[in-house]
């Protein structure tokens, strides 16, 4: 069967936006949120809590979305507006959200608007966080965080920075651009509906891996330089988390080797998924090779390190060591050595026959090619059966933040494309592994 271009594509238009405004001293920055999406033609109805209202006015609210505020469910019980809110939004983002809402929305409660609107909603939400960084780094918050992710809700990272007073850490709300980028990024990679309904836009078919085993790695290696310090890279491995879950939404069973990833991602994965920690390229190797043996279908999602140090030290590499003259030690030289490229050695080494080999190329330009060029060079290099594009970078590709992937096959040529959640990008790349193997069965 030849290969088709897929495109997740919604068509740009004005949509129709719930903006939940909860009691955070960041609510000052909602009417910004509320003017971004205004001004690229989307259609706002602002909703605040009680607690917001005293950080903001709602007049200030109503002048930037152009109606009215609205905040208890008896304000107007006739009018059932939870409910008539609910089915007119076709996204709800909640900017900014406190520790509270976070916590009355993971327990599904719905004792005033905001909430009853989430909860009545069918349309994607998007939470932005706002709070001080204790209360966002408490276990509770993160058990919160980690259920709505769970449940399909989008948690957008806080940033780090500034908060009340002289305090300082990640807990600051995400600048306005930011969250509306995110929050539209979202909405426009949801699947259109059913008479829009596209082949191959990124819906899996139950059960389309059924009897079906798949391992993905994910994270990110990290080569030790002594006990103390690493040679590292940016990578959370929640994409490759995504693609675990969607393999067993999918109908089949999933085995993570992950790379140092955080237990509050992993306490994310379902049920099903059997994780493997591992910690350095060469263990990331030695548990692929070992567990891919009985595996279908290998995605590479992790970032494995190029190189190693030649010889890690024993100790602590001192900066001013004893017995000298008590100033710095000089400049410190590493001698690097390269790693295996894990992903080339399972198309030159297969581990079983008709196994489909999915690689992942985080790249960004430079004087000798844009993103694209050197993912179609890689993707002839690596010879895997598909290769995943994404522009990666301090606010792209790494963490909690949207995806874009171009697909490519092993000529370099492109088989498909799409961009949104890192759930919604695991479910087109699921398909295409199952389009792959289901090939492989034909006579």
């Amino acid at each position: 069967m030849a290969d088709s271009p897929v495109r997740a594509a919604h068509p740009s238009r004005s949509r129709r936006v719930v903006v939940g405004v909860a009691g955070s001293i960041a609510a000052y920055k909602a009417p910004f949120v509320v003017r971004a999406l205004r001004a690229q033609g989307h259609e706002v109805k602002v909703v605040a809590t009680e607690s917001a209202l005293r950080f903001i006015g709602a007049p200030a609210l109503a002048a930037v979305s152009g109606g009215p505020v609205s905040t208890g469910v008896f304000d107007d019980p006739a009018a059932v507006e939870h409910v008539a809110t609910a089915e007119w939004a076709e996204l709800v983002l909640v900017a900014p959200a406190s520790a509270d809402l976070l916590a009355r929305v993971a327990a599904g409660r719905a004792d005033d608007l905001l909430t009853a609107t989430i909860l009545t909603a069918t349309a994607p939400v998007v939470l932005a966080p706002a709070m001080h960084t204790q209360m966002w780094q408490a276990a509770v918050t993160q058990e919160n965080v980690a259920t709505l992710r769970r449940r399909g809700l989008t948690v957008i990272e806080p940033d780090s920075g500034r908060l009340t007073g002289a305090d300082s850490g990640p807990g600051r709300f995400p600048g306005p651009e930011r969250v509306v980028a995110q929050a539209l990024a979202r909405l426009q990679a949801e699947p259109p509906a059913a008479e829009e309904t596209l082949p191959g836009a990124g819906q899996v078919p139950t059960p389309v891996l059924a009897g079906r085993r798949v391992l993905v790695s994910a994270g990110g290696t990290r080569e030790p330089l002594d006990p103390v310090r690493y040679l590292g890279n940016r990578s959370t491995g929640r994409q490759g988390c995504e693609i675990a879950a969607a393999v067993t939404q999918a109908g089949g069973s999933a085995v993570l080797v992950a790379a140092n990833i955080e237990p509050q991602l992993l306490a994310t994965l379902p049920s099903g998924v059997r994780v493997v920690a591992v910690g350095t390229a060469l263990e990331l190797e030695a548990a692929v090779r070992c567990e891919g043996q009985q595996a279908d279908a290998v995605v590479m999602t992790a970032a494995v390190a190029d190189f190693r140090p030649a010889q890690a030290s024993g100790t602590k590499i001192k900066k001013h060591p004893l017995g000298g003259d008590g100033g710095p030690a000089g400049p410190l030289s590493l001698e690097l050595v390269e790693n295996p490229d894990v992903l080339a050695g399972l198309v030159r080494q297969p581990l079983r026959p008709g196994q489909v080999v999915v690689g992942f190329a985080a790249e960004t330009g430079d004087e000798h090619g844009d993103v694209l060029a050197h993912g179609r060079a890689k993707a002839r290099r690596k010879g895997a059966d598909l290769l995943a594009v994404n522009a990666v970078g301090e606010r792209l590709g790494f963490g909690d933040v949207p995806n874009a992937v171009v697909v490519l096959d092993r000529q370099g040529q492109e088989v498909a494309r799409t961009s949104g959640t890192k759930a919604q990008v695991a479910r087109l790349l699921v398909e295409l592994v199952a389009a792959r193997l289901a090939e492989r069965q034909q006579p």
